[in-house]
């Protein structure tokens, strides 16, 4: 089972790189930006009740 530093880790790591997506497609893709929104919620949500602040890394601030 995975240590809550793990989960952490890897839980900022794809928030970030699901922000770096996002940015992108974000005008020419408006479907596929809001598939995204739903993990990406998901990920804060998570992060959130792991106890990560995510005034730095939150890109997208919806």
């Amino acid at each position: 089972m995975p240590s809550a530093a793990d989960i952490i880790k890897d839980s900022i790591t794809e928030f970030s790189r699901l922000q770096d997506w996002m940015i992108s497609v974000k005008d020419s893709n408006p479907d596929t930006y809001h598939s995204m929104y739903k993990r990406y919620i998901e990920l804060k949500v998570t992060l959130s009740s792991l106890g990560v602040n995510l005034t730095q890394l939150d890109r997208i601030q919806e």
